[in-house]
């Protein structure tokens, strides 16, 4: 299939967002180390080791919707991000 854009010249390399930094960096300084404190916090009850495996798992987790009534989901996403970007550190 041709470009549908016959007018439009060939586009430039395409740049990859990390969405999980972007979320995180779009939350207010202290809204992020709440974030980062609850996640370290988790870390330590859940995957004690620091396993940035165990990490992500729980982060795919609590993004896929996986969570108690408790949490709401914008919350739950924004701590997924803090718990990649452990994972990332780790």
């Amino acid at each position: 299939m041709g470009n549908p854009r016959r007018d439009e010249g060939p586009r430039g390399p395409c740049e990859v967002i990390d969405f999980d930094g972007a979320l995180l960096d779009a939350c207010s300084a202290d809204v992020r180390a709440d974030l980062l404190l609850e996640a370290k916090l988790l870390a330590g009850v859940f995957a004690p080791a620091g396993d940035p495996g165990s990490l992500a798992k729980m982060a795919a987790q609590l993004s896929a919707g996986e969570r108690d009534a408790e949490m709401d989901r914008a919350h739950a996403r924004r701590l997924a991000a803090a718990l990649k970007h452990l994972a990332k550190s780790a």
